[in-house]
């Protein structure tokens, strides 16, 4: 910057607001600064800007991971909501900060923060620790959760309806004229506990009941979709519908299906969830529940930058919809 200065004959500080933009600088003297910073590769060292201004221009996203499940970043759900995250927070010139924990330590995702590297945190899922999550806002610490909401609920979440999401998919398979529909995920998961709720729901609509030997627990893992399907298989059990707690689980359970003579949709109808890109390419085309992830990404975001500015925040719930394929 001293150096800029020296050859635009002017001072550090009117080289400082110059670099910032700032309406007390002409034009001309800006226009002439810019071109110098720019021929000699000079660019603002945000974080220490930030330092001095006490000020934190970056938030913390923490996708937490299951030691016992090992959920890749990769999850084609996880990218789309990461993607959508960083378009917001770029919007509003903030930086994003990626990082992963213990699912069994989720006190863990506050360390950003707690070191001042983030000015908040948004946390991907609950991962069965509601208690944690509210031992954290209790003490403050700006954050907001992909999730869905919860009795004595004490932090922000955002997230989708995900016990309408279940009773649309389920009521689909039943208008299709499927009465023994088979339930795949993992309901300690509160998201997917809300799911399988629709699902009884809108069986219960209809006179039926859930048969617990259709119900097979499942991860996130797409292989958990054909282990589930060879669950059902080794059951005996007779069905006519799936409906599968994402998209990956979806479509590794229509594979396995194939695999084992029964076809796609003429002799089990299959529904999944989430709408990721992959879901209108697969064949056949996949009937799913949409995740509003852009809706999501700009929810998420807002909720923070309002707890950062102590402002209060409600917790959101966005609609599901039903993708017909």
């Amino acid at each position: 910057m001293a150096d800029i200065a020296r050859l635009a004959g002017v001072s550090k500080a009117t080289v400082s607001r110059a670099l910032n933009r700032s309406t007390l600088v002409s034009e001309d003297t800006r226009t002439r600064i810019l071109a110098l910073a720019s021929s000699l590769n000079y660019t603002i060292n945000i974080g220490a800007q930030n330092l001095r201004l006490k000020q934190n221009r970056t938030v913390g996203v923490v996708v937490p991971y299951d030691a016992g499940v090992r959920q890749e970043l990769s999850d084609p759900f996880f990218l789309s909501l990461l993607g959508s995250l960083a378009d917001a927070l770029n919007a509003r010139g903030f930086d994003l900060l990626l990082s992963r924990v213990d699912a069994e330590q989720l006190d863990a995702a506050a360390t950003p923060f707690d070191t001042g590297r983030v000015a908040g945190i948004i946390l991907i899922g609950q991962w069965r620790r509601h208690e944690q999550l509210n031992a954290l806002a209790a003490r403050q610490v700006p954050m907001v959760v992909w999730g869905a909401q919860a009795p004595q609920q004490r932090y922000v979440s955002v997230g989708g309806d995900n016990a309408s999401g279940g009773m649309l998919a389920t009521g689909h398979l039943l208008a299709a004229g499927r009465r023994r529909i088979a339930f795949i995920g993992d309901t300690t998961q509160a998201e997917v506990a809300q799911r399988y709720r629709g699902y009884c729901q809108a069986l219960a609509a209809q006179g039926l009941a859930p048969d617990p030997q259709l119900c097979v627990p499942a991860s996130f893992l797409a292989q958990d979709g054909a282990h589930a399907v060879h669950q059902l298989a080794r059951r005996g059990v007779v069905y006519d519908g799936l409906f599968a707690c994402s998209d990956l689980l979806a479509m590794t359970a229509i594979n396995t299906l194939r695999a084992l003579g029964r076809e796609v949709p003429r002799d089990v109808t299959v529904v999944g969830y989430d709408d990721i890109a992959l879901a209108s390419y697969f064949h056949p085309p996949l009937c799913t529940i949409r995740q509003p992830v852009r809706a999501a990404g700009e929810a998420l975001v807002a909720s923070l930058m309002a707890l950062i500015e102590g402002r209060p925040a409600e917790s959101l719930q966005l609609p599901a919809e039903l993708v017909l394929r």
